[in-house]
C-alpha cells in the first residue's frame, strides 16, 4: 500500500514538472531572438552560372547575418495569422526635442529610432508599438522608451491598427546615459510579449 502511494506521488510530481516546463516554453516574452534580415529584392542580380563563391559573397553582403539599420525582420505575433515586417529605417543619436519644455534628464540623451511596420499577417494588427521596444548598450544595460517628440519627425502612434498589407512609420525615443554606447535595439509584437523578438545591431 505504502509502495503504491509513493509511486503515485512520484508520478504526480513528474507530471507537474512537465506541465511547468511546457508553460515556461510557451509563455512567450522573447523565447526566440530574430536577427537574420530578409533578403532585399535587389539582391538577386543574376542567375550567374560562373563560380559559386561569387554569388554567395554577393548574397551575404546583401543580407548580412545580423540585422543592422535599414534591414527588415519578419516577426510573428502570439496569435496564429499575425505577423509584421519590421524595419529600423533610421537612427538619430542625441535627438533634439521638438518641445522646448521637455528634454532628457541631466546626464542623459535621447536616441530616436524610426521603425516601419508592415502587416504581413491575415489579421488586423492592433498594439502600442512603443511597449515592445528596448535598447541595450555595450555594457548590457537596457533602456525603455520615453514618450517624446523629436525634431527628426513624427512619433510612432501609441495606438496603431493595421489591416493586412497596411504600414505604419514613426519615431520611438529612448533615454540613455550620455556615457552609454548604444549597441542593439529590440522590438517585439504584442507589446513585447510575443515569442519572437527582433534585434538590430546599431
Amino acid at each position: 500500500m505504502f509502495h503504491h502511494t509513493r509511486i503515485r506521488l512520484a508520478a504526480t510530481a513528474a507530471v507537474t514538472v512537465a506541465a511547468l516546463a511546457l508553460t515556461a516554453c510557451g509563455s512567450g516574452s522573447g523565447d526566440e531572438i530574430v536577427d537574420k534580415p530578409k533578403a532585399k529584392a535587389s539582391a538577386k542580380t543574376g542567375s550567374g552560372s560562373g563560380s559559386e563563391k561569387e554569388p554567395a559573397a554577393e548574397k551575404s553582403s546583401a543580407a548580412p547575418d545580423v540585422a543592422k539599420v535599414g534591414d527588415t525582420l519578419a516577426l510573428k505575433g502570439m496569435e496564429s495569422g499575425s505577423g509584421l515586417d519590421v524595419t529600423v529605417v533610421k537612427v538619430v543619436d542625441n535627438a533634439k526635442s521638438s518641445d522646448e519644455f521637455f528634454a532628457p534628464e541631466s546626464g542623459n540623451r535621447w536616441i530616436g529610432v524610426q521603425f516601419q511596420l508592415v502587416n504581413t499577417g491575415t489579421k488586423v494588427y492592433s498594439d502600442a508599438p512603443v511597449n515592445g521596444a528596448k535598447m541595450a548598450d555595450d555594457q548590457g544595460q537596457q533602456f525603455g522608451t520615453v514618450l517624446a517628440d523629436i525634431t527628426a519627425g513624427p512619433s510612432m502612434s501609441s495606438d496603431v491598427r493595421l489591416k493586412p498589407g497596411a504600414k505604419a512609420l514613426g519615431w520611438v525615443v529612448f533615454e540613455v546615459p550620455k556615457a552609454s554606447k548604444a549597441a542593439t535595439v529590440t522590438w517585439g509584437m504584442d507589446s513585447g510579449f510575443a515569442e519572437q523578438i527582433g534585434e538590430w545591431t546599431l
